[in-house]
């Protein structure tokens, strides 16, 4: 079978190759693999993986062979998951309880955005306990987890100031941010729950921000900068206050249950997916210079010809 596996023959570390196809474990699904989305993190893997190794972590398709231990859908179900590599292939092997049946309605393309991006600003979030009437702050909020973290923090009775650049300002109020700020210096907190991905002076920043017992949940450093923490950020004012690391293959099981809930929020319209690109996985230079140039807010789907 054809995957896009890393070759540093090619300019973009990419490369359609013939492939083994996958060994199925008894719990195991093997999907075909109609969509699937690019992820931040994926590009920091095309730099250190070697050559051969295949990446991939959203995967939306159909069961073409359900597991031998009886779990999970049968053949011809589509399913959304998430994988931890080999994603960017014609057909992967699944654990049953890491994907998801579509519900009608719900495209592939849709639904390809969802497991890491969705998994991620639902797990953050879980970190701040009960939302309600809590002020929350979402850096980064117009990447594609930051959508997430705002729709769902908000219908959690969060109140959500966002850090965006102005352009954003009308899409993420739709989405439901009480107020949109162009730099986290702007942000009037205290703020109970802190989601950071951007480390650097903006993680500093939100140091100042938190409120006592509050927490501040890292997931990313998009600046690829370091930050100082020290004792006296955080006493007097921010007694209590904790900072959180997170990363979705460390937050626990249940992955197919959560997907499963966030598409059942995009198949009653209360999740907004937004798919800025959908090109072919031929095109994948196209799609990961523009994830690398922030050149649209949402996700990138690659289409995959079977």
């Amino acid at each position: 079978m054809l995957a896009l596996a890393i070759s540093s023959d090619s300019q973009s570390r990419l490369k359609l190759t013939e492939i083994d196809e996958p060994h199925c474990c008894s719990n195991e699904a093997l999907v075909a693999v109609h969509a699937t989305s690019l992820n931040r993190g994926e590009l920091r893997l095309l730099g250190i993986r070697r050559d051969g190794w295949v990446p991939g972590q959203d995967v939306v398709g159909v069961i073409e062979r359900a597991a031998a231990d009886g779990s999970g859908p049968v053949a011809g179900t589509r399913v959304a998951a998430l994988v931890d590599q080999a994603g960017w292939a014609e057909r992967v092997a699944v654990p049953t309880d890491r994907l998801a049946v579509l519900p009608e309605g719900v495209s592939f393309a849709s639904a390809a955005t969802l497991p890491v991006a969705g998994t991620t600003a639902l797990r953050t979030l879980r970190h701040g306990g009960d939302l309600t009437g809590q002020q929350v702050l979402i850096t980064g909020a117009s990447g594609a987890v930051g959508r997430f973290q705002i729709q769902i923090a908000r219908q959690q009775g969060g109140i959500v100031t966002a850090v965006a650049a102005t352009r954003h300002d009308e899409d993420l109020r739709g989405l439901g941010a009480a107020k949109i700020v162009g730099s986290i210096e702007l942000a009037e907190g205290p703020f109970s729950l802190i989601t950071e991905s951007v480390g650097g002076e903006s993680l500093a920043r939100a140091i100042e921000r938190v409120a006592p017992g509050g927490t501040i949940v890292m997931f990313g450093s998009s600046s690829g900068e370091l930050t100082p923490v020290g004792f006296r950020q955080f006493v007097p004012g921010h007694e209590g206050a904790r900072l959180q690391t997170f990363a979705y293959y460390t937050s626990g099981s249940a992955i197919g249950a959560d997907i499963a809930w966030l598409l059942g929020l995009v198949a009653a319209g209360r999740l907004e997916t937004r798919v800025a690109l959908t090109v072919p996985w031929t095109d994948i230079a196209k799609a990961l210079d523009a994830l690398r140039q922030r050149s649209f807010s949402g996700k990138a789907v690659l289409t995959i010809a079977g």
